[in-house]
């Protein structure tokens, strides 16, 4: 029968335990002990010297030099262990005296690779190979990999024809404050692999580097603080980039690189989402990104983002976003505070009189006039007075207007929109928004009938509004006068 005893006794005494899965034999003593179905919590001997031991197969020690259990297979000692109960079998530590063998060396893609400490990898990059890698750290306080060498790129592909999978980021910062050093130089293997930092520094670094081709992006609760962190985006991004919980501070004054650059042949399908708190650089631009980038509407989305520059807090400034306009079709930019905001719709004006030749009954005529429109987002306008959507969303509108038309004293006029729907090729007619209005005498020859517009409309991408008009009893012209306008604006 085998005799337990207090671990702490066994440890305090010196004897070596072999882990051979039922019982083990003390190598100094006679008393015998066990790890399994024992109370007691046993761990493997802590060796700084492995070499020194006598390998026996399936002994599992505490490697104190790389702070990593290892068990003797046979053949070698072995990161790991036999046992689950005694060490994580899918986790490589990484630390100072042992990165060149793990995180700078082949990469396991089955491992997570965990940064014991803040790792100075010198001029010696992480190679991602096609199957990715997986990094993860204590905080972005405690866990590290930096680098002050010049010309030095920290994470990078084999190659730009083999590229690289996954990059998955936890919990540790990165710093590479070298002349003409980044961090990234990654082409996607397959262009359906993502690229995710989750709490992730980037500290004085001077450049975040390059992306191609990747499907995806998303950083949540990253920061950029000091240096000049640009990162470049290349070639077709099949999905999106997704910036949220993220704060940037103390950037260079004398960087003119954009914090988001437009790369070579870049086009995103899906959206650019931030709500980033951003201080700037004096001369440093958020994005140099151009509508031509996102061909889909309503993609680049800039929400509650908190933007600054020199502490001063200016949506006017022409240097944020030099190629962007918030009302481009691209954009939609909500609830920032020192970035522009997007308000998707626009409004048309009658800029000079015609003349709608009517007859008296039920036949409805497309308002006469020419008409011009301001203040359009996402809209556009025609001089007979179609406001058309461009985008895609939103789709449900407010639409307001004032009309002053003339006509004979006692006629009775009807107003109403039409809708084109463009995905049916047809007009449709909204009677729901008709109005009635009577001609009144006015002093002098004018004669007129107001109207106040307050509907809502659906217009999807491509549809359009017009106006029409037809006069109950009478066979008088209508004119509608300058000044005449309606307005659709996002409910």
């Amino acid at each position: 029968m085998a005799i337990t005893r207090n671990i702490n006794e066994s440890r305090d005494s010196g004897d070596v335990f072999e882990s051979n899965g039922s019982q083990g034999t003390s190598t100094n003593q006679s008393t015998e002990k066990t790890n399994r179905h024992s109370s007691y919590e046993v761990r493997p001997d802590r060796e700084s010297d492995l070499n020194a031991l006598e390998p026996q197969e399936g002994r599992v020690v505490y490697d104190t030099a790389n702070k990593t259990t290892k068990f003797y297979n046979g053949t070698e000692w072995a990161s790991g262990s036999s046992d689950p109960s005694l060490g994580l079998e899918n986790r490589v530590v990484v630390n100072q005296s042992n990165f060149l063998t793990t995180i700078c060396g082949t990469i396991d893609s089955t491992k997570e690779y965990f940064l014991d400490g803040i790792i100075d990898i010198g001029s010696n990059s992480i190679t991602v190979p096609t199957t990715g890698i997986e990094i993860k750290g204590y905080s972005f306080d405690n866990s590290g990999l930096i680098s002050s060498e010049d010309n030095f790129t920290m994470l990078v592909s084999e190659s730009i024809a083999i590229g690289s999978g996954n990059v998955l980021g936890f919990d540790f910062y990165m710093s590479v404050t070298g002349a003409n050093s980044k961090i990234h130089e990654l082409y996607d293997a397959t262009g359906f692999n993502a690229v995710e930092y989750q709490r992730v520094n980037y500290i004085d670094c001077t450049s975040l580097g390059d992306l191609y081709d990747y499907r995806q992006g998303l950083e949540s609760g990253t920061g950029r603080f000091g240096g000049s962190p640009s990162l470049t985006l290349h070639g077709l991004w099949l999905g999106g980039f997704r910036i949220t919980t993220s704060i940037t501070r103390n950037m260079s004054d004398t960087t003119t690189e954009p914090l988001f650059k437009t790369g070579g042949l870049f086009q995103m399908n899906s959206r650019f989402l931030t709500d980033m708190n951003c201080e700037l650089g004096s001369l440093q631009p958020f994005t140099d990104f151009s509508p031509s980038n996102f061909p889909n509407p309503g993609t680049v989305q800039f929400r509650g983002v908190e933007m600054t520059r020199d502490g001063v807090y200016n949506a006017d400034d022409s240097n944020l976003t030099p190629n962007l306009d918030r009302g481009d079709l691209p954009c939609y930019w909500k609830q920032n505070n020192g970035l522009p905001n997007t308000f998707v719709g626009g409004t048309t004006s009658v800029v000079s009189e015609e003349t709608t030749v009517v007859s008296a009954g039920s036949t409805w005529y497309t308002m006469e006039g020419i008409f011009a429109g301001t203040g359009l987002q996402h809209f556009s306008d025609s001089a007979d007075g179609k406001l058309t959507h461009l985008g895609n969303s939103p789709r449900e509108f407010e639409v307001t207007g004032s009309l002053t038309l003339d006509s004979n004293p006692g006629n009775v006029l009807r107003t109403r929109f039409r809708r084109w729907d463009d995905s049916a090729s047809a007009f449709v007619d909204l009677d729901y928004t008709q109005q009635v209005r009577q001609v009144n005498s006015q002093v002098g020859p004018r004669d007129v009938a107001f109207f106040t517009i307050v509907v809502g409309v659906v217009l999807d991408q491509n549809d359009y509004l017009q106006l029409q008009v037809r006069n109950d009893n009478g066979n008088n012209d209508i004119i509608c006068e300058t000044g005449s306008y309606f307005r659709i604006q996002e409910r």
